[in-house]
């Protein structure tokens, strides 16, 4: 039974929390942002959970997907479904279980941010299986990585303003950068398997590209700073995270797969010191 719990336990990442963190802190950017400051426990608390929820489920659906290829990849071929630990059947009702629990979890919000999360649901369950046709499937990874954000606008104001659209989108671009330096760590095997990934996709423009997407995050940080009217103590974490950036590209120029793994779970930081920013800009004048 302990050895079985282990399994569930890996199955939905308990011993890997990046994932979960890098959801995190957008919907903690848009939740601060939305409220003006420190938002409502009660929206905090359904976010925070949900956010974990929902990141479990995800990660039960994309070693479901992804079963038959992980096997055949040195980093993955222990996972819970490949090694026989767990079926797919049962992973596939992990994830369900997980995700009804996290709609359960929304029940007191408005029917905005309710609606909005059955695309969230969408988007995060066919994720996994866009590596098969989809050039940039990192971008649908961005899009469901993000959507806590107007998830969380429409929570607090009931309705989701142009900030969080350009803040979604930043998001978006900012998973881009981080899962391609992650996609970098498996190129040869995506290769050798036929999957598609953004890392295979920009070949060898990939540091450029994630430098491109780091740059868009970042102006639209400030573009959003700039319509939520933060003050300039919001520059000392932008600076902070830009200094990031510029450490995890140094990183990706080795295109060593210990450093490029090292980039990506280096990107909480990034994560942590946008949100101090946020807070700094709306405590401090």
């Amino acid at each position: 039974m302990y050895d079985r719990l282990i399994a569930y336990g890996h199955l939905i990442r308990l011993d890997k929390p990046i994932g979960t963190l890098l959801l995190l802190w957008p919907t903690y950017w848009a939740l601060w942002l939305a409220s003006g400051g420190f938002p409502q426990w009660s929206i905090l608390m359904i976010f925070t959970l949900g956010t974990f929820l929902m990141r479990s489920a995800g990660c039960a659906v994309n070693d479901y997907a992804d079963r038959n290829f992980d096997r055949h990849v040195q980093r993955t071929k222990d996972r819970p479904i490949t090694s026989g630990k767990i079926s797919g059947k049962e992973a596939l009702g992990v994830a369900a279980v997980l995700a009804a629990l996290a709609f359960l979890l929304i029940q007191p919000l408005n029917s905005l941010t309710k609606e909005l999360s059955v695309f969230a649901l969408f988007v995060a369950t066919i994720y996994p299986f866009t590596k098969r046709f989809l050039a940039i499937p990192q971008a649908v990874l961005g899009i469901a990585f993000g959507f806590g954000i107007p998830m969380a606008y429409a929570a607090v104001l009931g309705f989701i303003p142009l900030e969080a659209w350009i803040l979604f989108i930043g998001n978006v671009f900012w998973a881009i950068a981080y899962d391609t330096a992650y996609a970098m760590v498996d190129r040869e095997d995506d290769l050798r398997l036929g999957l598609r990934t953004s890392a295979i996709t920009f070949g060898r423009f990939d540091l450029k590209a994630i430098a491109l997407s780091y740059g868009i995050l970042f102006f639209s940080q400030a573009v959003v700073a700039h319509l939520a009217n933060l003050s300039h103590y919001f520059y000392l974490g932008w600076l902070a995270a830009l200094l990031c950036a510029l450490y995890h590209l140094k990183l990706i120029a080795t295109r060593e797969r210990a450093a490029c793994f090292k980039a990506f779970r280096h990107n909480n930081w990034l994560g942590g010191f946008l949100f101090l920013g946020i807070v700094l800009g709306l405590t401090l004048t």
